[in-house]
């Protein structure tokens, strides 16, 4: 079976070795109709991704993953682990809509609507900074 340069890289995405995986898919039962259903399955993610910066296929990939120092993996859990406890910290911070209707319904001053905003604008602050100050 002969595949275009395109059809390998598809392959390439996913699979390790795609000349490989082609020619035991061919001798299993499916064929070559297994390898353009796997083709045409991962095209999509495969065109999406390969002019993206840093782009690697499945190899590279694997590569990458494989050659990481103890820092660079514990660099990275620490990042997924602040962001874990940012989407939490909001969860618990943030109140009810029910009772910020019922505040925004009791706003009676001036001072009441300054406390309201300066509450509403740390929310802001934290977003866009992407941390809590």
């Amino acid at each position: 079976m002969e595949l275009t340069q395109e059809e390998k890289a598809v392959l390439a995405h996913v699979v390790i070795n795609p000349d490989l995986w082609v020619e035991n898919a061919i001798k299993s039962t499916a064929g070559e109709s297994a390898v353009m259903a796997k083709i045409e399955r991962w095209r999509p993610e495969y065109l999406a991704q390969k002019d993206l910066p840093g782009y690697l296929n499945r190899v590279e990939r694997d590569a990458a993953v494989a050659y990481k120092t103890p820092e660079q993996l514990a660099a990275e859990q620490a990042e997924v682990d602040r962001r874990e406890a940012k989407a939490q910290a909001f969860v618990d911070n943030l109140p009810s809509w029910a009772t910020i209707e019922t505040t925004v319904d009791n706003i009676g001053s001036l001072t009441d609507a300054k406390a309201f905003l300066l509450k509403l604008a740390r929310i802001v602050y934290w977003l866009a900074k992407d941390r809590e100050d």
